[in-house]
C-alpha cells in the first residue's frame, strides 16, 4: 500500500526510542482506518518483563483505545518480523495485515524461522515483508555491534 513506508517510518522512530534507552531497537505501530492508534517500542530490559515486546504493547494500547480485543480493521507495522509470542497475539487479535521490515532469522514466526500462517488457525493475517527492510536491519546490526564493542 502507498502508506506502508510512512507508517514503517513511524515504527522506525519508535525503534530509535528503544535504542536510546539501551533496548533492542524494535518499534511497532497499529493503524486503523489510515490513522495511528498506538505506537510502542521494546521495554523488556527496562520493565524486566518478557512480555514487553513492541508488538504486544502496541496491541494492548490499541485494544484499550479502540475499546475491544478484535482489531480486524487494523494493520500492524513492525521493524522486525514478529516472534512466535507476538505472532500469536497478532492472530488472536485478528489484525488484518502485518507489515514488517527486517526478517528475524532466529525467531521470525511469519515465514523465516517458522510460519504461524501455515497452521490451521482461525485467522491468517496478510503478511507484507521487507518494507524498509534494509534500514530496519541496519539499525539492529548497529545496535548489536555497539553492544558487543562495549562488553
Amino acid at each position: 500500500m502507498e502508506n506502508d513506508e510512512l507508517f514503517m517510518n513511524e515504527a522506525i522512530e519508535q525503534a530509535k526510542r528503544a535504542a536510546q534507552i539501551g533496548e533492542v531497537p524494535v518499534g511497532a505501530v497499529v493503524v486503523c482506518d489510515g490513522k495511528i492508534v498506538s505506537a510502542e517500542f521494546n521495554t523488556r530490559e527496562t520493565d524486566k518483563n518478557a512480555l514487553c515486546h513492541a508488538e504486544i504493547k502496541a496491541i494492548d494500547a490499541a485494544c484499550r483505545k479502540l475499546g475491544g480485543w478484535r482489531l480486524h480493521k487494523c494493520d500492524i507495522y513492525v521493524t522486525l518480523e514478529p516472534c512466535p509470542m507476538c505472532a500469536g497475539a497478532i492472530v488472536n487479535s485478528r489484525i488484518k495485515r502485518v507489515v514488517y521490515g527486517a526478517k528475524d532469522e532466529k525467531a521470525g514466526a511469519f515465514g523465516t524461522k517458522l510460519d504461524l500462517n501455515a497452521c490451521s488457525l482461525n485467522h491468517k493475517p496478510e503478511i507484507v515483508p521487507n518494507v524498509l527492510g534494509a534500514q530496519c536491519a541496519e539499525m539492529l546490526t548497529r545496535f548489536f555491534s555497539t553492544l558487543r564493542e562495549n562488553k
